[in-house]
């Protein structure tokens, strides 16, 4: 019997179905050695949060210029595909992971003789709540980079909140100076360099030693 020629549908190769595995399941199946089972896949809101952390502790210890992402996937047991993939290169992911929201309070709406220990007690709440504060505190004093950055946060959230309250706007810079001097100097104590009597106080006995002094910085008209 003579057979009949077969249509083209008939002899075209099948397309291959379209793959559902997200991205987290083939980076880490492509990482895992032969024989070996692949790493288990992250959430991507637990992949970000893992990769920040790393990036974070690799910056504030290898500084930026030597801080590497493959070092930075290793620490965070991902493959270095992964950050590539969420952040496109270390310049990306410096960004992100020096993002830093201080929310600072708007000080028009306190009584002017309470504006000094507000500030101090929202930025204790701050740092204890934001491991991001720490870890960039910890990259600040290490780096140029960090430091840069610190700068920028306290220039562009810190000095306009004070601005609204100093009696010599023109001060303001230099007012934002001198509290950051005791705020990060009590951060760097408390949370980074961890010294027993700093890191023993209170929460009232911070803002009672520091209030007075943050205050004076605000609202007095001289040194």
């Amino acid at each position: 019997m003579a057979e009949h020629p077969r249509s083209a549908a008939e002899t075209a190769p099948a397309a291959p179905a379209a793959s559902a595995v997200p991205p987290e399941v083939t980076a880490a199946a492509e990482a895992a050695p032969d024989g070996a089972a692949p790493a288990r896949p992250r959430r991507s809101a637990a992949t970000r949060a893992a990769i920040l952390a790393a990036a974070r502790d690799r910056f504030a210890a290898d500084g930026y210029e030597r801080a590497t992402i493959r070092a930075i996937a290793r620490e965070a047991d991902i493959d270095p595909s992964m950050v590539m993939r969420y952040y496109g290169n270390k310049a990306g992911l410096f960004a992100a992971a020096s993002e830093i929201e201080v929310h600072a309070p708007d000080l028009t709406h306190v009584p002017p003789d309470e504006a000094g220990a507000r500030l101090v007690r929202h930025f204790l709440e701050r740092w204890e709540c934001d491991e991001t504060l720490t870890g960039m505190m910890r990259v600040g004093v290490t780096n140029e980079a960090g430091a840069q950055r610190m700068r920028g946060v306290f220039a562009e959230q810190i000095k306009p909140v004070l601005a609204a309250v100093c009696p010599v706007p023109d001060e303001a810079p230099t007012r934002a100076a001198l509290i950051a001097s005791q705020i990060l100097g009590m951060a760097l104590c408390r949370y980074v360099l961890h010294i027993p009597p700093a890191v023993n106080l209170g929460h009232d006995e911070v803002v009672a030693w520091l209030a007075p002094t943050i205050q004076r910085y605000l609202t007095a008209e001289q040194p």
